[in-house]
């Protein structure tokens, strides 16, 4: 980390048709959360950028189906996302959006660099055409009899019955979706990146150079590899996107896997129109990519090629991070997640199986750090992992209010009945404080060395171990007892509980910024910096601690059974 003088951190642009489920923010935006609230606390130059991703055939759909607009859809679920995610406390610097002129610019631009460098390849051919709409129509708009399995209302890239990916051209009496006319097979012309043209060093810069990405991300990175890249269109047919900006592309947009990821450039350009380039072109500048196991093909290999594409010579040679301010970096990790079911099943939405972020901030005001703690907890770092809302309600009440919330509680209550709210000063330490004092000073390493190699599981625990040692050091010391017989004693006991909560402050915030923020705020203090963590003194004494309150209420059985029966309708 310390080569580098700044991060970009960036988390997959979701899409604009539909609010954001508990599957999208425990395998992209709590994990972005901790990294970057991380970074901050260590002092480090960070921005993240974020934003919706707002063209593509499935909102055109959906604006269809609806009968209005497709800005209609966009706008709507745009402002429920951004809502919901400023509520839920992650920490964008900006949360943009592709339908900005911003992006549209920046987009338009890329894709006119590329062109007259001479890294597309031009290529025609057959698309099915509405003749009643007078459309091209996307895959998506073509409907028919499955070849492998024989369902009927296969769309044309894929039969949702088996499974199976498609082309439309492969379905058995094909329909359009628009009209319901019989398709017609005609010429178009579409403009392709030859990532075949970038498969060698791809190939050394993935397999060789990056070794230590996760192994999920990796291990398919490696099969795509080895199955040889082929060109992929970067246009397609379409009314509804950035128009590809050149002469005689008239009805053609730039394919939505091209566009998206242009939404990081685009969006640290509207943040910093001044100075943007110096995150995206100094090789000082070290970007992470936090996404989805579904888009990590697009993130290691497609993006990487676009970028290097742009930074390629009129020889043909790239001049990739040769010198500084030159051409765009790359990744320098991509630390994807699995995905999170629900319930024993996948999340969809088109059945409405799925937890959504907005109606879970209704349905639980002010708990934003109970789900943010389970679906750290639970997260999908290695393997699919399944929410259920009896492990919630669990780790809620069995870790959150008994261990966490407990500890703070007590520590802060003893400190107001004993001592009217005043820190008491430390005197003789017993082994056993010096102990428990030596465990707490080890924690700083554990959780950098755990959030800094994305594994954010284990640095939570890390965390809770903390409030653990601090309950077992209030449940061995018994101060309630010994305050009868050896006040003086119980005095050093509660400036080490005191401590220890002071630390858990500092360590919660990555995870649960509301939680370290009423823990500093009944503490009565100014956050304190992360290399204090582990410290002993954080708190001087004499120093007068705010009024106590209960950090975590319990969940009650009747809480959890009404979000069992909204699943079940």
């Amino acid at each position: 980390m310390g080569k580098y003088k700044r991060h970009l951190i960036t988390a997959a642009l979701p899409y604009a048709n539909g609010p954001i489920h508990i599957g999208h923010l425990a395998g992209v935006y709590v994990p972005a959360d901790i990294y970057t609230r991380y970074l901050r606390l260590r002092g480090e130059e960070v921005i993240w950028v974020c934003g919706s991703d707002e063209h593509g055939v499935p909102i055109t759909i959906k604006a269809r189906n609806e009968g209005v607009t497709p800005q209609a859809v966009v706008d709507r679920y745009h402002e429920i996302i951004k809502r919901s995610f400023a509520e839920f406390g992650m920490s964008f610097d900006i949360y943009s959006r592709t339908t900005s002129p911003t992006h549209a610019q920046t987009a338009s631009e890329f894709f006119r660099t590329l062109y007259d460098k001479g890294e597309f390849i031009e290529n025609t051919s057959k698309q099915y055409f509405d003749p009643e709409a007078g459309i091209f129509l996307a895959d998506r708009y073509v409907t028919g009899t499955c070849p492998k399995c024989g369902a009927p209302g296969a769309y044309g890239d894929q039969c949702e019955k088996c499974g199976s990916s498609l082309a439309a051209t492969e379905l058995i009496d094909p329909k359009s979706a628009v009209t319901g006319a019989t398709p017609i097979l005609r010429d178009t012309l579409h403009w392709y990146l030859p990532l075949d043209k970038h498969e060698e060093f791809l190939r050394q810069w993935i397999l060789e150079d990056h070794k230590e990405w996760k192994t999920n991300v990796y291990g398919q990175c490696k099969s795509w590899l080895d199955a040889g890249l082929q060109p992929r269109a970067v246009s397609r047919d379409l009314d509804w996107g950035i128009s590809v900006p050149i002469e005689g592309a008239e009805g053609k947009v730039l394919y939505v896997w091209f566009d998206a990821p242009i939404g990081y450039i685009s969006a640290t350009r509207e943040l910093l129109p001044d100075d943007w380039e110096t995150w995206w072109k100094d090789p000082q500048t070290r970007m992470i990519h936090f996404i989805g196991k579904d888009n990590i093909v697009f993130h290691c290999i497609m993006f990487p090629a676009m970028l290097r594409a742009h930074g390629r010579n009129a020889d043909g040679e790239s001049g990739y991070a040769t010198t500084a301010l030159g051409d765009f970096i790359l990744p320098d990790n991509v630390p994807a997640n699995e995905f999170l079911n629900l319930e024993g099943d996948k999340i969809s939405t088109s059945r409405n199986h799925a937890v959504w972020l907005n109606e879970y901030l209704e349905d639980f005001p002010g708990k934003q750090d109970v789900l943010r703690y389970v679906l750290c907890a639970n997260a999908p770092e290695t393997k699919d992992n399944d929410f259920t809302w009896r492990d919630f309600q669990a780790r809620a009440n069995n870790e959150l209010v008994a261990v966490l919330g407990n500890f703070v509680n007590r520590s802060l209550v003893l400190t107001t009945k004993y001592y009217e709210g005043r820190v008491p000063a430390v005197g003789e330490l017993t082994d056993y404080d010096r102990e428990t004092l030596a465990e707490l000073a080890s924690l700083r390493t554990a959780v950098e060395d755990n959030i800094e190699n994305f594994r954010f599981r284990e640095a939570l625990k890390d965390v809770m171990g903390v409030a653990r040692l601090g309950n077992k050091y209030l449940a061995d010391t018994e101060p309630w007892k010994v305050v009868k017989t050896d006040p003086v004693r119980v005095e050093t006991i509660m400036n080490i509980a005191l401590q220890i909560t002071a630390n858990l402050a500092i360590a919660c915030e990555p995870f649960m910024p509301f939680t370290a923020d009423k823990i500093t705020r009944m503490l009565g203090i100014e956050r304190p910096k992360w290399d204090t963590l582990g410290h002993k003194d954080i708190l001087p004494a004499g120093h007068v601690i705010g009024t106590p309150e209960l950090l975590f209420e319990r969940i009650e059985d009747a809480d959890i059974e009404k979000q069992i029966e909204k699943l079940k309708k």
